[in-house]
């Protein structure tokens, strides 16, 4: 198997944590600006069933969908690829510094 070579099934569980990990962000960013998933609807232009299957981490949350989540919220979203580790490296990601961090970012546009 080649070092791209994947196995579907772990792509689909992979595929499912970082939606999961992308809606609960999202969820905290909304409880945080005190706005609800119908005014998240009314500033991305959709119907407020679009946003519940976004929200529901069932959707396919393209890089085009975040970008428009971001938008409307004025936020930025932050990608970061970190490396499997074990446990006693857990922390690996983490000491990614804030430079580091920014220039993985999609910055919203202002």
């Amino acid at each position: 198997m080649g070092f791209f070579a994947r196995d579907e099934s772990r792509t689909e569980l992979t595929a499912s944590q970082v939606a999961r990990q992308a809606t609960a962000s999202l969820a905290g960013l909304l409880a945080g600006l005190g706005k609800s998933r119908s005014d998240l609807a009314k500033a991305m232009g959709v119907s407020p069933g679009r946003v519940s299957q976004i929200m529901s981490g069932d959707a396919n949350l393209t890089v085009r969908t975040l970008a428009a989540l971001a938008e409307a919220l004025d936020a930025d979203v932050q990608i970061t690829f970190c490396p499997r580790t074990q446990p006693a490296d857990a922390q690996a990601c983490s000491s990614v510094g804030p430079a580091a961090v920014r220039s993985t970012g999609f910055p919203a546009h202002h």
